[in-house]
Order: C-alpha cells, then structure tokens, then sequence
C-alpha cells in the first residue's frame, strides 16, 4: 500500500537534519565525522517507520547504526521517532539515509560494515521481479564488499516463499548459514530480538517470523 505524502515532509525531515546522512557519497571514504564516536557500524536496509533501529541503537549503545531508507516520506516518520527518543539512548549512535540500496555498490567504503539487516523487505512476489528482491544475488554481492570478513547479514520475514528464495539464493551464492528458523519468536535469539512496526502486528495475528544470519 502507497503511503499517502506527508504534509510538509520536506520541512520535518530539515527539523531532524541532525540524525540524517545528506550525502551518501561522504561514506566512500568511512564514517569519521557521521557519528560522535568511532564504534562498529551497522546498517539496516529498509528501515521503515524506524522503530527496529530506534530500538537497537538504545540497546547497543556501542555500536553504529545507520538506518536506510527509500522512501522520504516513511524516513520523515523514523527520524522523528529518533528524535523523539534522543534522550533515551546513551549513545549518539543513530543516522538515517533516504536512497535506494542500489547506491551502496558505489558510494559505501568496501569492507567498512560489521552486519548489515533486512527487515521484511519488499518480496516482490511476481517471478518476474525476482532481482528486485533485497536477498537476490546481485544485492548479495554488494554486502559481501560492504561486510568485514566476519560481518553478518541478519534476515527477517513473515513472507515463506521469499525466505524459501532467499535460503537458495545463499547457497546458489556459496554463502554460510550460521544460524536459521520459521518461527524466530519461539527460537533461543528472540530475548534480543528487536521487533519492527511490521512484525510485531503480524506476529500478533499469529504469523510466524522466519530468520537467517548468513555469512557472505
């Protein structure tokens, strides 16, 4: 469903200009100068209406995380729960970045990243549309030259028949899968697990959560 277009987003999103990466071309060169401290950085793709990195930038206050999003409209709503929040975390530790996962490949220091998330993204569910999808091979390329050598890809949905793509995907692409499950709310990593807007409706109308952390 098309999110109808905030009113004086383009204003909302200056207020919050703090917590925003204007550039993405100035992390080519790393992240000295983004945040206040130097830490492990993260990123999530796909960050939505936020509360997933809002929530793991409170519970991690030592590492980085930059929250991406496509959408101007829905980042509006992320930066000012971010905002809103300010005080709560420990750390400044909390960026946002509007841009297509696309942009990554060109403007992102190879090998800079410590894990990078997918939270239910899009699963462009037409078999035409598979190299849209966030888990297909030509994206799993660009997060093995983002990631460290021992950097994790962590994956969350609700959608079956994109975890099943996504599961071959990572072997077609000889990625390791350290860790995998249907059903992440009944598994031993939900007592940290973080939930997005997203999950927590689904998982309360009894969706299961599927889950991998991959090593590319």
């Amino acid at each position: 469903m098309r999110m109808r277009k905030k009113k004086h987003g383009a204003e909302r999103i200056e207020a919050c200009s703090e917590l925003l990466i204007r550039d993405i071309s100035t992390l080519k060169d790393g992240f000295e100068g983004i945040f206040d401290k130097e830490r492990p950085v993260r990123l999530e793709i796909g960050c939505g209406k936020g509360n997933f990195a809002v929530g793991m930038a409170k519970q991690y206050p030592d590492i980085n995380f930059i929250a991406m999003e496509r959408v101007s409209d829905v980042c509006c709503i992320a930066l000012e729960k971010a905002m809103a929040s300010k005080e709560e975390r420990e750390s400044d530790n909390l960026r946002f970045l509007i841009g297509d996962a696309k942009l990554l490949a060109e403007n992102v220091l190879p090998h800079s990243l410590d894990g990078i998330y997918l939270n239910f993204s899009d699963p462009w569910p037409k078999a035409g549309h598979a190299k849209r999808r966030l888990t297909h091979r030509s994206f799993l390329e660009i997060y093995k030259n983002l990631l460290k050598e021992d950097g994790i890809l962590r994956f969350k949905t609700d959608n079956v028949g994109l975890f099943d793509f996504s599961l071959e995907e990572f072997e077609a692409f000889g990625a390791e899968i350290l860790w995998q499950t249907r059903d992440l709310h009944a598994s031993e990593k939900n007592a940290d697990n973080v939930m997005t807007e997203y999950e927590k409706n689904f998982s309360e109308k009894g969706f299961s959560i599927c889950s991998a952390w991959v090593k590319l």
